[in-house]
Formats: structure tokens, sequence, C-alpha cells
């Protein structure tokens, strides 16, 4: 066995390959620098595959890449045990490492079949660009599809809005028209008085004074300015209305311009002042604003104003759910003799912040009854909703999430039940090109 190894190693029965070329200098040199160069190239082409395979880890066929690998060292080695045995006659050693290279390459050659049917069936570079070509088409598909949903979402909450909007409108308006009537009369009045004076005779001055009397001219000189300033009240209630309904709906909102975020959630809360109000069990629900010193911020303010009336909507159908649902966790508590009574406080909190050099932070909060863990994983998902089939589509969280990624922000939802309902949204106050 030990005579077995050394003639492997070092078999002096054997000559050395040189003599096989009479030792020419030219000769045995050129065989000496192509199967060097042919190794050194076999073991660079291992080098680039393994790279490959550390880059691509998508490639679906690594592992024949290794084995090509294994495949092309095996067979450098052999060119080097050629150069080796020119002055070694080591061909024991040389013809092992042949007989691996064998296997290899067998094992190779073998492995190699069941995947050609499987390579081919990989898309050609042509076919890949035609892929990528329709897959941009899709996208801008579904861009186009989501400014859709985008707008009909915000048409559906302004749509919503419509009953409340005409109610906040419709009573300044009842109350100049109502006004008008007794202004009319007043003004009737004072200038059949005029009149009575333009006729002035000493025998009509009973009469003047006697209409006088009966106009109750002292109660008018005191009404009439009252009645003025209530229809001009009415006028800017109007106006403002107005104002905040243009502010919000921001017909310039493919722009980006720099706007003051209060002035958004003020017109938002402003619109949506019918639903804070008491109705039937319902109590009034308080705002509650710490508005911080923000700069004005660069955003999509139309999009931006429909994350507020959305949040907030959200808000608000959660505090009258919690009238029924739950108890409310911030309540007042009064005792009246023997018997204790206690007083829901439904509150939203709006508090605003500037949280570095280039980032604010809204957040929109209510005590209501919180949400369950599994809601709160799926509240931004498209479509989810909790509220009954037919009356809302699920999409005003979705859509806002969507707003506030596109102004590169995160919004986040912070809830537990019982204990109410915190929305965060911070968003940078330039945003970067989109």
């Amino acid at each position: 066995m030990l005579n077995l190894g050394q003639d492997f190693l070092t078999d002096s029965s054997f000559i050395p390959h040189g003599h096989c070329y009479l030792w020419k200098p030219s000769l045995v040199w050129l065989n000496i620098i192509s199967d060097s160069l042919i190794a050194l190239v076999y073991y660079s082409i291992p080098i680039a595959l393994v790279y490959f395979v550390h880059k691509r880890k998508d490639f679906p066929f690594k592992w024949i890449l290794l084995l090509f690998g294994a495949f092309i060292v095996s067979c450098g080695t052999t060119h080097l045990m050629d150069v080796w045995t020119l002055w070694h006659p080591t061909y024991w050693l040389s013809t092992f490492i042949k007989f691996i290279t064998a296997i290899i390459s067998l094992y190779t050659a073998i492995a190699l079949l069941p995947i050609i049917p499987q390579a081919l069936a990989l898309p050609s570079p042509a076919q890949l660009e035609v892929a990528n070509w329709q897959l941009k088409l899709a996208l801008k598909e579904l861009e186009n599809t989501q400014a859709q949903l985008i707008q009909t979402e915000k048409m559906s909450s302004l749509g919503q809005l419509v009953a409340g909007i005409a109610h906040e409108i419709n009573n300044p308006v009842s109350f100049i028209d109502g006004n008008i009537v007794i202004v009319n009369e007043y003004i009737r009045n004072l200038l059949n008085l005029i009149t009575l004076y333009q006729k002035c005779d000493c025998h009509l001055l009973s009469e003047i004074k006697a209409y006088t009397e009966e106009i109750d001219l002292d109660f008018i000189k005191e009404d009439f300015p009252k009645i003025l300033s209530s229809i001009k009240m009415g006028a800017d209630r109007i106006s403002n209305l107005v104002l905040s309904l243009r502010n919000f709906s921001r017909l310039d909102e493919a722009e980006k311009k720099e706007v003051d975020i209060h002035e958004g959630l003020d017109s938002t809360l402003l619109i949506l002042q019918n639903r804070l109000e008491a109705e039937g069990n319902h109590p009034e629900i308080q705002v509650i604003k710490e508005y911080g010193n923000l700069p004005k911020i660069e955003c999509y303010a139309g999009q931006l104003n429909q994350v507020f009336i959305n949040i907030i909507n959200n808000s608000i159908d959660t505090l009258k759910e919690s009238i029924i649902g739950c108890r409310l966790f911030a309540v007042d508590y009064k005792t009246t003799r023997n018997q204790e009574l206690t007083t829901y406080n439904p509150q939203i909190h709006i508090s605003t912040e500037v949280l570095d050099t280039n980032q604010v932070i809204i957040r929109i909060a209510d005590n209501g009854c919180g949400m369950p863990e599994e809601v709160k994983q799926k509240i931004f998902d498209p479509f989810f909703t909790t509220k009954p089939v037919g009356s809302a589509r699920g999409l005003g969280m979705s859509i806002s999430y969507q707003i506030i990624n596109k102004h590169g922000g995160i919004l986040k939802c912070i809830s537990t039940p019982l204990q109410g309902t915190e929305f965060t949204i911070q968003i940078p106050i330039q945003i970067k090109s989109v």
C-alpha cells in the first residue's frame, strides 16, 4: 500500500513528459505557456460564475452553474498537471485527476438534460421587453384607476356632506329671509311716516303722533340696527362656508403649493359642523384643537384635505357608534342626591407640531371604543370596512394612506379597545418630486 502511494505521487519507473519533446526549449515552452494560459482562464470562469450566483439570488439554476464551475476547475487542473508532468512523471496522479474530471463532466452532462426544456421556457430578451412594456401599460392604467378612485371617493365624501352643508347654509339664509320681511315692514312704515312729515300741517300732528305710536317707532329705532347686524352675521356665515368649501375642494389640487395646514383642518371642521352637533341620543362632539406653530407646507392641498375629512368622518362615526356600543373612556360624573348621573363627553382632539426641521405631524384622536388588533391590521386595506354592506365602500382610509405615501409621509393608526383611536399623519414640510 505504501509503495502504491509512493508510485502515485513519485513514480520513478516513468520518465518525465519533457523527454517526449526531446527537451526542445521552443516546444517545451510553447506547451507550458499554452497549458498555463488555459488553466488560468479555466480558473477565472468559475470565479465569474460564483460572483454571478452571489449577485443574482433570483436565478433559478444556481446549482448547475456551480456544477459547471467544478467541471471547469477540474479541466483547468488537468492542464496544470500537463505542465507538471513535463518534469515530474506523476502520471498516476495526473490520470486520477482526469478521471475525477470525467466523473464531474458526465454528471454535469446528465444533470443538464432535464434543465434544457426549463431553460428554453424562460422568456427571451424580446419577450421580456414586451412584458415590460405591458407591465408599464398596466401600471399606467392602475395609476389612472387609482386617480379615478381618489376622485370618486372625494366626490362621495362631498356627496355625504351635501345635507350638512345645505343645513349650515340654510340656517343663515332662513334667518336673513325672515329678517328681510321685518326690515321691509320697518322701511315701509318709516317711509309712510316721512310722507306724513312731508305733508306736515298742524292739524296732522295728532295723526303723525298716532301713527308713530302705532308702528312703535322707538322699538324700530332700537331693533333696526340689531336686525341689520343679524343679517350681516348670516351673510358672513355664508361667506365663511363658501370660503371653506373653496379651501376644501382646492381646484388647483393637481399642483403642489404651499398652504396653511390649519386652514385645511378648520375648513374641514366647518364643513362637518352639522355632524358634530347634538342629534337625538347623540350629544354634541367636542373638538379640542392644539395647533403648533407650523410653517406653510408644500403639498397637494385638495388631496390632503380629503385625508382630513376621511379621518375626522371616521372619528365621528366611531363616536356616534360608541355612545350605543360601549362606554367612552372620558366621562364626567355628577351626583344628585343619592343618584349618580354619568355624562358622556365625546371628543375629537386635533394637535399639530413640528417634529424636526423637515417634518410635521398631525394627530387626530377620538375617545371612542377603539378597535381590536385584527381590525387595526386591515384598516388601510382597500375595500375593508366594518360598516354594514352598502353603507361604505371601504376606500377612504386606503386612499388616505396612498395620498400620504404620495407626499413621502407616514399614516399610522394607534388604537386599543376601550381606549380610543389616534391617527398620526407625518409629512415633510417640502415634498420631493413624485
